[in-house]
C-alpha cells in the first residue's frame, strides 16, 4: 500500500504497542490519552428499575407527641344489656347512732269503764237497780242517781253482773235502750246463799244507755247484798269505733 491509506495504517501500527503497555500498567486508562477518545462508544440508554429492596427493621419509637384537642362528643349509645349479678359484698361496719328525734304527739286513748256494787237490800222490781257502793267510775259514765250507764263513746262494750240471791228466787235482765237483752234466772235454795250472774259484749253508739233490772214481780226480787256479800255491775269499753275522732 502506498498513499495515504497506507501511511494511515503504519501509524496505527506503531501506535498498538505503546496502548497495550499502558494498559498493562493501570487498570482503568485515563480518559484523557488518546486511545481512551479513540475507544470510548456513545452513552447508553438507562437500563430497567431493579427490584424493591427488602424492608428495613423497625426503627426505635419516637418522642410522645403533645395531647391533642378534645373532640366533639358522640351521640349516646343503645343501652347495654343487664350483666350477671355479682357476688355479695361483705358486709360493713355499722354506722354510728343516729340524733335523737323530737318527741312525737302520743295517740289518744279513749277510756270508759265503771264497777258499782249494791247497797240496799231487796231491789224495786221493773225499774233500773241502782247500784250506789262505787268502786271505780273516773269518767263518771255510770249515774249512780239513776242507775244506768251512758254510753259517751261508741264502740264495743262488755258489760257483766254478778248478784248474791237470798230470801226469793231472782229474775233479772240486762237493758239497752228500753229492750231486755240478756236474762238470768236463779230459785233460792232455803236456808242457803246463792249465786246469779251473766255477761254480754254490746256495741253502743253515743246516747246509749244500758241498766240491769229485776224482771217480774216482787217474787223474784231476791238480790241481795250486805257487809260480807257484794251484788255488782260493771261494764267497759273493748275498742272504739275507727271512725272516732
Amino acid at each position: 500500500m502506498r498513499g495515504p491509506a497506507g501511511f494511515f495504517l503504519c501509524s496505527l501500527l506503531l501506535v498498538a504497542p505503546h496502548c497495550t503497555e499502558v494498559a498493562t500498567q493501570d487498570v482503568q486508562p485515563d480518559p484523557k490519552t488518546p486511545c481512551a477518545n479513540w475507544m470510548g462508544g456513545a452513552p447508553g440508554y438507562p437500563g430497567h428499575n431493579g427490584l424493591p429492596g427488602r424492608d428495613g427493621k423497625d426503627g426505635r419509637d419516637g418522642q410522645k407527641g403533645e395531647k391533642g384537642e378534645e373532640g366533639v362528643q358522640g351521640p349516646k349509645g343503645d343501652q347495654g344489656e343487664i350483666g350477671v349479678l355479682g357476688r355479695e359484698g361483705p358486709r360493713g361496719f355499722p354506722g354510728y347512732s343516729g340524733q335523737k328525734g323530737e318527741k312525737g304527739e302520743g295517740a289518744f286513748v279513749y277510756r270508759s269503764a265503771f264497777s258499782v256494787g249494791l247497797t240496799e237490800r231487796a231491789p224495786h222490781p221493773n225499774v233500773p237497780i241502782r247500784f250506789s257502793k262505787i268502786f271505780y267510775n273516773e269518767q263518771s259514765h255510770y249515774d249512780a242517781s239513776t242507775g244506768k250507764f251512758l254510753c259517751s263513746i261508741p264502740g264495743m262494750y262488755y258489760f257483766a253482773y254478778h248478784l248474791t240471791v237470798y230470801l226469793t228466787d231472782v229474775k233479772v235482765s240486762l237493758y239497752k235502750k228500753d229492750k231486755a237483752v240478756i236474762f238470768t234466772y236463779d230459785q233460792f235454795q232455803k236456808n242457803n246463799v246463792d249465786q246469779a250472774s251473766g255477761s254480754v259484749l254490746l256495741h253502743l253508739s253515743t246516747g246509749d244507755e244500758v241498766w240491769l233490772q229485776v224482771y217480774g214481780e216482787g217474787d223474784n226480787n231476791g238480790v241481795y247484798a250486805d257487809n260480807i256479800n257484794d251484788s255488782t255491775f260493771m261494764g267497759f269499753l273493748l275498742y272504739p269505733d275507727q271512725d272516732v275522732n
